[in-house]
């Protein structure tokens, strides 16, 4: 199946571009996508995944817009032509904005 895997911020510096077109095996989970990723690009390794698998919970990884969080989690199914984004922790902010 075809995928388009969508990074941000500082996943988007280590993949090298904003978004990855990809062929997976028809009925591969999120979790399974992500360990493919994670194995392709040395710099991903353990900040995708924890070491059971799980998404590690500071993530944001939404299936089509929508947080996977929702769903069932790394064993949320894809379907062909579906797209994840994966956004790294945010911090930071402004301290007495009014």
């Amino acid at each position: 199946m075809h995928l388009e895997c969508r990074f941000f911020a500082t996943y988007r510096a280590i993949v090298g571009q904003k978004s990855l077109d990809r062929e997976f095996p028809d009925g591969a989970t999120v979790a399974e996508v992500l360990s493919t990723l994670e194995a392709e690009y040395p710099d991903l390794e353990a900040q995708l995944l924890d070491e059971d698998g799980t998404i590690r919970p500071q993530l944001s990884v939404l299936k089509n817009g929508r947080d996977v969080t929702h769903m069932d989690g790394g064993a949320t199914g894809l379907e062909d032509g579906d797209s994840l984004s994966v956004f790294p922790p945010v911090a930071g902010g402004a301290r007495g904005v009014s």
